[in-house]
């Protein structure tokens, strides 16, 4: 008998690592990708001799990546190589001070001494406190499903005992005096689409991550993992299908039985796994027939992220001082953040994240060249700004505080220059309001409160990626793709998998 079919719609790193996992299932997979080119969020724009990653830059917990390889019997170096980034980030302050996030505790003390010698003691506590969420949030939980009550019920008092109903400001604050210190130790929920003043204090497990497995970019850049794992599913008999855009999940008997691409083509599917936005799925792929949870009025209660604006560019010189990370923090923290998430207006200050990736692999760029990339959370589209219109103006404003603060004569080397706006969030990459990560990651929309793995309306649809448990950032979308391995039912007569000896190498 034949193996099920298991269609992926989108090739993000959830859709690939979903594709890869339901293959050694025993699956018979294919995946579909909207664009030109694998990847999702993590496509590689290339012009002019550069080579820019167009979302992820900061790969932690690497060994999610080595566990997708060893599935199918592979070693993850020979499709990737990954390197340790020292520092992890270094962070400009608007008074002039630096810090460098170290994983090394005795550097990251001497510099906390340094700046504030109160709170040395302090970290320790809130390190101590980062780690039990960490075993708690994500080695106990972030690879399991949560689409039942009970499934959160058990977990309440340990979230209770952690003071989840913190935010991560205000747990941070609980530990550390220095504003600078402080602000430090909260901006990277910015980097799953959360503000660090309503994001639940579950999120500090992040530090921890990071201090357990260190920070790490892939040689050629991002878009060489994805480039590894789609050569991967090839050796598997998996084809990862571009150009593909899925219009409609077709729904018979309540359940998922086909998908139809724009254009008409139809592709039967025992089991459709989606990578992209559910909010976007619910209302735009499934008839509201079919939906008696995640209605209409349903998803438009729920609070998307914000969105960002990312602008890449290459320059002429190069800047050897700047680290391969750099968060550019601006006078204002809180009141910036609430522009951004809630009055939803466009700051004239910005905080900005800023990826020199040939600090690390000078072949990203020509020679004696930078290959860059500046990041600026901003809101998303129910703010109602008109980035046709800002997009130009905003970059030059950031090129100004990058000139004035970090690369000095920037503006005057600056060679072929593109945007990455909300619009494209909305229009190219299918997300609702043109959210950067989904929902925001807010204590009632975490864990079974955020979309869960297992359609709560359609049986045999699941989802992995940012919009769905455990959240964004690339572990928690690689660990998506593991809770299919406790939702997805093994096949009855599964498909043989290719065995190392008999790939094409």
């Amino acid at each position: 008998m034949k193996a099920p079919r298991a269609v992926v719609i989108g090739s993000g790193f959830g859709g690939l690592a979903a594709a890869v996992r339901l293959r050694v299932m025993g699956y018979d997979v294919q995946v579909l990708e909207a664009l030109d080119q694998p990847g999702g969020r993590a496509r590689v724009f290339r012009r002019d001799g550069y080579t820019f990653d167009a979302g992820p830059t900061v790969i932690t917990a690497p060994y999610l990546l080595e566990e997708l390889f060893a599935l199918a019997g592979r070693r993850m170096e020979e499709y990737v190589q990954l390197v340790p980034v020292d520092p992890f980030y270094r962070i400009l302050f608007h008074d002039g001070s630096t810090f460098d996030y170290v994983q090394d505790e005795e550097r990251l003390l001497a510099q906390i001494r340094a700046m504030s010698p109160r709170d040395v003691d302090g970290y320790r506590k809130l390190a101590a406190h980062a780690e039990r969420i960490f075993d708690i949030g994500y080695t106990q939980l972030a690879d399991q499903p949560f689409d039942r009550a009970r499934d959160m019920i058990w977990v309440i008092p340990k979230m209770i005992a952690l003071e989840s109903h913190r935010t991560v400001y205000g747990l941070v604050a609980r530990y550390i005096k220095d504003e600078r210190l402080r602000r430090a130790f909260t901006f990277e929920p910015l980097l799953v689409g959360g503000n660090p003043f309503t994001t639940t204090s579950i999120y500090l497990l992040i530090h921890w991550l990071e201090r357990k497995w260190g920070v790490h970019f892939a040689k050629g850049g991002t878009g060489e993992i994805v480039s590894g794992l789609v050569r991967l599913l090839g050796e598997m008999d998996v084809p990862v299908r571009l150009n593909a855009p899925v219009e409609r999940i077709e729904v018979s008997n309540g359940r998922a039985s086909a998908v139809c691409l724009e254009g008409g083509e139809r592709i039967a599917a025992d089991v459709v796994v989606s990578n992209a936005d559910p909010s976007y799925v619910y209302t735009r792929m499934i008839d509201g027939a079919h939906r008696r949870r995640n209605t209409d009025a349903a998803v438009a209660r729920k609070r998307q992220s914000m969105s960002l604006f990312v602008a890449y560019f290459g320059s002429t010189k190069t800047f050897p001082d700047v680290a391969h990370h750099t968060i550019v923090l601006g006078e204002r923290y809180k009141g910036l953040l609430n522009d951004i998430f809630a009055r939803k207006r466009l700051a004239p200050d910005a905080s900005l994240y800023l990826h020199a990736p040939t600090r690390t692999d000078p072949s990203l760029a020509p020679p004696g060249h930078e290959a860059l990339y500046v990041l600026s959370p901003v809101p998303n589209n129910r703010a109602g700004i008109d980035w046709k219109q800002q997009a130009e103006p905003y970059f030059e404003r950031i090129l100004e505080e990058l000139d004035r603060r970090v690369l000095p004569g920037i503006r005057s080397t600056v060679t072929s220059p593109s945007f990455l706006t909300p619009d494209e969030f909305e229009h190219d990459l299918r997300s609702v309001d043109g959210a950067a990560f989904g929902l925001e990651p807010r204590l009632t929309q975490s864990a079974y409160f955020r979309y869960h793995n297992r359609s709560d309306d359609v049986a045999g649809l699941y989802f992995v990626g940012a919009g769905t448990h455990p959240g964004g950032g690339v572990p928690g979308v690689l660990s998506s793709a593991k809770v299919l391995e406790r939702v997805v039912p093994r096949p009855a007569h599964p498909a043989a998998v290719p065995t190392m000896a008999g790939a094409a190498r």
